[in-house]
């Protein structure tokens, strides 16, 4: 017969208690019975890692010890602390890229993080320092907000791109001129007072800076529209040129939209011709003459530029003439945009005899430069002979069907070129879609090799 207190224990049921028990001595005992109420449930109480962990995050402005913590608790924490700490307290300590991923996507609605080598701490630091400049009012913001970033910011930054600097406030111009004696022009007291803010603290304590993008303009200027405001000015030009000149591991530099003119580019190429690292210089959109770009002539001789851009300037032949003859003694550039010039065919014959002998340039851009037949006559040759050249853009010129059927005959045995760019050049359509089918064999040729000779980069 079954025991009743094996029946309890099938069916799960605690066995009763009796309130007393008799033991073998005749004493007797009381057994109390504690039975788990299964309706309700305690809060866990948190490890005492994890309360530690939080302290350390809530007090991290005053005591910041992640460097002292092990890795897996060093996240936790990071993830933990507020994205409105001061960059003293986290610039030089915070590495974690979620902390800085926060940080961005909460100041900016658009971030390409791939602009930026892939991190996100650069991102933030490269940007916010460009903020901080772009807003930079002369003898109005205290230049302590630049200078006491600065030690922060300077191991992550790699590239700026600033598009617009701010004058000093129209009332302190106002003021000023008051005690300015009244025979004086009014443009040599509006340049008096119209330098920008000078980066020469800047660019020259970030040791990894490579690419510098600027624009001296405002973009939202308003009402408040005046022609000054745009203005770059002489000792504005002098400041930059040397302070690009001490920025020793410089690749890039583009200086665009800014009204560069001929004597602000002699004194930009004086101080670039011997600049160890450059290879990009764009100063496409500004107002470039001859005698300007008879200083970049110079320039491409004496440097390693392997990159300019001169798109949409007033350059005309005597300045193509000149470029064409540092093109001429060049070993290093592989890219010249004229494109929107006004060369001509006096210009353009020039180049095109450089090219017989340059074994550097990789990709010409003459678009837009009032092109005719003499020009085609000499690319004939220069597509016959020159074996470096890779693409050549002649769109929007005159170059007509005799200029076009020049430019097939130079291409009959040519075998590297990949890109010709005839639209709008008058060249008749039969002989365009001849050019293009030795174009596009020439690409395919190129694709063929690459497939049969891959690059295989180091692991």
């Amino acid at each position: 017969m079954q025991q009743p207190e094996a029946g309890y224990k099938n069916r799960g049921i605690p066995l009763p208690c009796p309130p007393q028990a008799n033991l073998t001595d005749g004493s007797f005992y009381t057994r109390r019975c504690i039975t788990e109420d299964l309706s309700s449930s305690l809060v866990t109480v948190p490890h005492l890692t994890e309360l530690c962990l939080q302290h350390i995050a809530h007090n991290f402005e005053k005591n910041p010890i992640l460097n002292y913590l092990l890795p897996e608790h060093q996240k936790k924490v990071v993830d933990r602390l507020s994205t409105s700490l001061p960059l003293t307290v986290t610039a030089n300590i915070v590495s974690h890229e979620e902390y800085w991923k926060r940080c961005c996507m909460e100041c900016w609605q658009v971030c390409d993080v791939s602009n930026y080598g892939d991190s996100w701490k650069r991102m933030f630091f490269e940007r916010h320092l460009e903020n901080i400049l772009k807003f930079f009012i002369p003898n109005t913001t205290d230049p302590k907000q630049v200078l006491e970033l600065i030690p922060l910011c300077k191991g992550y930054v790699w590239k700026l791109e600033i598009n617009q600097f701010l004058p000093p406030l129209q009332v302190d111009q106002k003021e000023e001129s008051n005690e300015i004696s009244d025979t004086e022009d009014d443009a040599e007291i509006s340049e008096v007072y119209m330098h920008h803010y000078d980066l020469k603290d800047v660019i020259t304590a970030l040791p990894h800076l490579e690419e510098l993008h600027l624009i001296y303009g405002v973009k939202s200027c308003g009402m408040n529209f005046e022609w000054s405001l745009f203005n770059f000015t002489e000792l504005d030009c002098s400041n930059l040129a040397s302070t690009v000149k001490m920025c020793r591991n410089l690749k890039v530099f583009k200086l665009t939209q800014s009204k560069v003119d001929d004597d602000k580019v002699k004194i930009l190429a004086r101080n670039l011709q011997h600049h160890p690292c450059l290879l990009e210089l764009d100063l496409s959109h500004n107002l470039i003459r001859d005698h300007g770009a008879q200083a970049l002539g110079k320039l491409i001789s004496h440097s390693r530029l392997e990159t300019l851009n001169l798109c949409n300037n007033q350059i005309c032949h005597l300045g193509a003439q000149a470029l064409a003859q540092g093109l001429a003694e060049s070993s290093t550039l592989t890219s010249l945009n004229l494109r929107l010039n006004f060369v001509e065919d006096k210009g353009g014959e020039a180049i095109g005899h450089a090219l017989l002998t340059n074994t550097s340039l990789k990709s010409l851009h003459l678009g837009s430069n009032n092109l005719s037949e003499p020009t085609a006559a000499v690319f004939s040759q220069v597509l016959a002979q020159n074996t470096t050249l890779m693409s050549i853009n002649f769109s929007c010129n005159h170059l007509g069907p005799d200029g076009g059927k020049q430019l097939l005959e130079g291409l009959a045995n040519n075998k590297t070129l990949t890109e010709l760019d005839l639209r709008h050049a008058e060249v008749e359509q039969a002989t365009d879609f001849l050019i293009h089918e030795i174009v596009w064999a020439n690409q395919e040729a190129v694709r063929q090799g690459s497939l049969q000779h891959p690059t295989t980069e180091p692991l």
